[in-house]
């Protein structure tokens, strides 16, 4: 059982969604391994979400220690001056994660989340009738998320737990589906505790990253999919990490098999209005796009098979 995100008819039927396609009829976004959340039918859906109540960004944008900085010249930022372009967090597109748990979860299956942050994917994921359990390091984050979650009532209430999850994933479900995104470095520092990964140096980061992926992946049963969104950082001198590579890496090296790669292209928004100075400065292109990578555990055809058809909404 999942929510009537378009509401219901006269006799109470669901709704469907609007789709400019045949394809995106059958599946409610189109499959392709660019995912285009500009599109209308992207769009529609995203306004269904929010028209929910979703508010991901609350127990966030308070807790960050400094905001992004607008960078004067390549690889460097000055202190103070604010990119006020940009907003102050990170927020997981809800139709993204609507579609990775259509397209991945089984009905009804356990979702867990190591690295849980905002409301959105527990949400989202009880809205679709799938049980969430998601840890984050913040009890203010949690207490927000909870919050969200009694505003907003779904078939599957979401559970969140506050802890390290290099300790928290001990006591997590045994799971259907791993959907996460983890912090991305120190781009946005959470707190200054010690084990926020976000207050790490760059060493530090990886290995706890790595133990995280690997206790979050021992909770997955066999034959079952993971969904993990990333993107590149920078060190300071201005070059990539290879953050995409680390992760694919800490993944397969805790025994999983890498299964697709996705992109998503974001709304433009202030990109156009960024492009002009940061290019010019530096020859950086402007970022609109972030990386979805699937992982499965066991056999592609088996966990094909557990995740049954896609209910496109």
């Amino acid at each position: 059982m999942s929510a009537a995100l378009f509401g219901t008819d006269l006799f109470g039927a669901r709704r469907p969604p609007p789709a400019s396609s045949v394809t995106a009829a059958r599946f409610g976004i189109q499959p392709f391994t660019v995912l285009n959340a500009q599109a209308g039918d992207w769009q529609e859906r995203k306004r269904a979400w929010v028209a929910l109540g979703l508010k991901s960004e609350e127990g966030r944008d308070d807790a960050l220690t400094f905001p992004r900085m607008r960078e004067t010249r390549p690889g460097r930022a000055k202190a103070g001056q604010i990119d006020t372009t940009l907003p102050a967090t990170s927020i997981f597109d809800p139709v993204l994660a609507e579609m990775l748990v259509r397209w991945y979860a089984p009905a009804a299956g356990q979702v867990i989340d190591p690295f849980a942050g905002g409301s959105v994917r527990g949400i989202v994921s009880g809205a679709l009738g799938r049980p969430y359990w998601g840890c984050d390091l913040r009890a203010e984050q949690v207490d927000a998320n909870r919050a969200q979650a009694a505003a907003i009532p779904v078939p599957a209430p979401p559970v969140w737990v506050t802890g390290d999850a290099r300790d928290a994933l001990a006591g997590a479900p045994d799971a259907d589906f791993m959907l996460t995104c983890p912090p991305y470095g120190d781009l946005e520092r959470y707190s200054n505790d010690p084990a926020d990964l976000s207050a790490m140096t760059w060493p530090d980061f990886l290995e706890a990253y790595r133990a995280i992926i690997a206790a979050a992946w021992a909770r997955l049963r066999p034959d079952r999919f993971a969904a993990i969104v990333v993107g590149e950082i920078r060190c300071p001198r201005g070059l990539y990490r290879n953050f995409v590579g680390e992760t694919i890496r800490a993944f397969t090296d805790a025994g999983a098999g890498y299964y697709n790669e996705l992109v998503l292209q974001t709304v433009i928004g202030s990109a156009a209005a960024r492009v002009k100075r940061l290019f010019c400065a530096s020859r950086k292109n402007v970022k609109i796009h972030q990386n979805v990578l699937v992982f499965v555990k066991g056999d592609p055809r088996r966990a094909t098979a557990a995740c049954g058809d896609v209910d496109p909404g």
